[in-house]
């Protein structure tokens, strides 16, 4: 079938759950939402979690669609877009009957969509869902199925990793960057291959000698970074140095950071976080509650501080890295416990911001990977004056069901925001836990 014809998708309940507005996002082509998929949105319209607010806004999106034609042919969802239709329960096909539970709401949606097909016949009919599990289901009883690729990155093994090597540079360039007494303008590096971004870091080599760098694009000069320790953390390889760089200049107010674990990623961010107190009135530090096992915090036993206490102890460990560092009668120790108290800084579950506008803060976001692209972006909308805002995660390292390494918000955000003066990115490799960590990681 030629691909300028119209197709027609139906649309599960987790792709409404991602993105409200999805529905513009189809071109021409036709929608159909099964009449099980409004019955599923019901149950999360209240709540103050994204998936509320998606479940809340599309319902309205589609009252104000609505006409008498809805739940038949369709109703036009905007200039030049398709249309979208409801569709009420079917007779449920024997493929299904014979293969499937009609007890599970996916598969009600599955049968509407595999009765869509057989009735259209010459249409290209695809169902969408965000659920791998629904789209093998569906590929079993002969149904195109797809996941919702809006907002993916297309290639991650050629995402920005906010770094370059470079090797064979001219022995005065590396001579000036090293000593840190000259910058070296952009005219000069007239043999790179590829244009630099802004804040883009750079280890330049030749032979023994090298030197690490950053790309000023106000100035259009390649900078000298130092080694810089951070309250007590000292930077172990380049790409931790590079990353302080980025925490600690007040001029970058984004920052990404993505590695595996043990790579240093949220101790680096905190260390920078504390180093930088006194530009900012609080540090606040959180993490998306993302339960395993599909245990959700409310089969879990005790109050609410029990139940998200084992979400947050990663980041309570890696304070308690730091304090290490000092020993009990140093100020900086003492400082800490004096943050915690005073509310100066906060660990706490990213749930709890809702509602609250992020102003003059040290903002660490970790495993970012488990955020959704509209989840990462409201996060980083919220920034008020004087915010900075750090995100660390592994792409390849998701709990969320629903998302993987093209789809989940880290990687969208860097895919996004490469390029951009406020923004910088460090991809960290070496990891630095310990020499075990660094084997199991590798070979395991």
């Amino acid at each position: 079938m030629p691909s300028e014809e119209k197709k027609l998708f139906v649309l599960d309940t987790n792709v409404l759950l991602h993105d409200s507005s999805c529905i513009y996002q189809f071109h021409n082509h036709d929608i159909v939402i099964p009449i099980t998929v409004i019955e599923e949105l019901d149950k999360f319209k209240k709540g103050n979690d994204t998936l509320n607010y998606h479940a809340r806004e599309f319902l309205r999106s589609l009252d104000e669609l609505s006409g008498d034609k809805l739940f038949e042919e369709g109703v036009q969802i905007g200039p030049n877009s398709g249309k979208i239709m409801v569709k009420l329960e079917m007779p449920t096909a024997k493929a299904l009957k014979d293969n499937f539970s009609l007890d599970i709401p996916d598969h009600h949606i599955l049968n509407t969509a595999y009765c869509v097909a057989k009735t259209l016949p010459d249409k290209q009919v695809i169902l969408v869902s965000k659920d791998v599990n629904l789209r093998l289901k569906a590929k079993s009883i002969g149904l195109t199925a797809q996941d919702y690729k809006k907002d993916m990155v297309r290639n991650v093994d050629t995402l920005y990793k906010g770094k370059r090597f470079e090797e064979n540079i001219p022995e005065e360039i590396i001579n000036k960057l090293y000593t840190g007494s000259e910058e070296v303008s952009i005219d000069e590096l007239v043999f790179l291959k590829e244009t630099l971004y802004p804040n883009e870091f750079m280890v330049l080599r030749n032979g023994k000698k090298s030197a690490l760098g950053v790309y000023d694009a106000s100035s259009r000069m390649v900078k000298h970074i130092d080694k810089m320790p951070a309250y007590g953390i000292v930077p172990r390889n380049a790409e931790q140095i590079f990353a302080l760089y980025a925490l600690l200049n007040p001029k970058i107010r984004l920052v990404s950071i993505s590695g595996k674990a043990g790579t240093g990623k949220t101790l680096l961010a905190l260390a920078g976080a504390l180093e930088r107190k006194k530009e900012y009135v609080q540090i606040y530090m959180g993490r998306p509650v993302v339960p395993l096992s599909n245990k959700d915090v409310g089969f879990l036993p005790g109050d609410i501080k029990a139940k998200l206490d084992p979400y947050m102890q990663p980041l309570f460990d890696n304070l308690g890295v730091i304090q290490n560092q000092h020993s009990d009668g140093d100020g900086k120790n003492s400082k800490i416990k004096e943050f915690l108290d005073d509310k100066k800084l906060v660990i706490a579950p990213l749930s709890y911001i809702r509602g609250r506008s992020i102003v003059k803060t040290f903002f660490i976001v970790d495993e970012a990977q488990n955020l959704t692209p509209h989840e990462i972006k409201t996060i980083i909308t919220r920034a008020g004056e004087g915010t900075k805002l750090v995100f660390t995660g592994d792409i390849y390292q998701i709990d969320h069901p629903y998302l993987d390494c093209h789809s989940n918000g880290l990687s969208y955000l860097i895919e996004k925001m490469q390029g951009q003066p406020l923004y910088a990115h460090i991809h960290l490799e070496k990891g630095e836990r310990s020499e075990l960590a660094e084997l199991a990681s590798n070979l395991l």
